[in-house]
């Protein structure tokens, strides 16, 4: 009688010659206030990390330092530096700036107003939300050219990285993006991630694979809260 032969189900691996991205959002920044707008870089609201975002920074360290991360990528703004600070100095890697991956730019609305505007339900802010579009908004970036922008970030960190996992410190609205071009859909399904939680991506070619999105399990209870808009 012949051997019956077994197939038991196979786990994933990463593909040869693929990149593992762990997309980390900034943690929590400092709130917008109606007297102090925030400070701007190339147009873009450049707020500092909350004390909580420090706090979760450091636990995101705690999560990532044990991964075999070959190189920690930040944007050109200091919410996703300070948050990758933590997890750099214990790994011992300078973090590279990826100006691509900075948050999508809000035009007007940048400063701070977009927080304004979003919690006072603004008819702008209700047809953003409607439409799943940023750049209903006056002044913001194109749908295209903010989705080109991103796909040429990642491909550009995928290429430098092959067999290699790391961390990619950016923003809501981009690792949305990211995800939502990994899973060849449009419009928000993936925006309003937590601050500091961990998406993650496997990059082999042109085939986007999502192994992960939203993870929170390193910042407990004290720390997970409704899912809010960028930035």
């Amino acid at each position: 009688m012949s051997q019956v032969r077994e197939y038991r189900q196979s786990r994933f691996s990463r593909p040869a010659g693929a990149c593992e991205l762990l997309l980390v959002r900034h943690g929590e920044s400092a709130p917008a206030r109606d007297d102090q707008p925030f400070p701007l870089v190339d147009g873009h609201g450049d707020p500092d990390l909350a004390p909580s975002g420090h706090e979760q920074a450091r636990r995101v360290a705690d999560r990532l330092v044990h991964e075999h991360i070959s190189a920690i990528y930040v944007s050109t703004l200091r919410r996703t530096v300070q948050t990758a600070a933590p997890l750099a100095s214990r790994l011992g890697i300078e973090p590279r700036v990826e100006p691509d991956l900075r948050e999508v730019f809000l035009g007007e609305w940048e400063g701070g107003t977009f927080r304004r505007h979003v919690a006072e339900g603004h008819p702008i802010a209700q047809r953003m939300f409607a439409e799943q579009r940023w750049d209903v908004i006056p002044g913001a970036e194109p749908a295209g050219s903010f989705t080109a922008r991103v796909r040429a970030a990642v491909t550009r960190i995928a290429t430098a990285h092959p067999d290699q996992a790391v961390a990619v410190v950016s923003h809501g609205g981009v690792i949305g993006q990211i995800l939502a071009e990994a899973a060849g859909i449009r419009g928000f399904t993936f925006t309003g991630s937590d601050n500091a939680a961990i998406s993650h991506i496997v990059v082999s070619g042109d085939r986007w694979i999502i192994r992960r999105y939203n993870d929170t399990a390193h910042l407990g209870l004290s720390f997970t809260t409704a899912p809010e808009p960028p930035t």
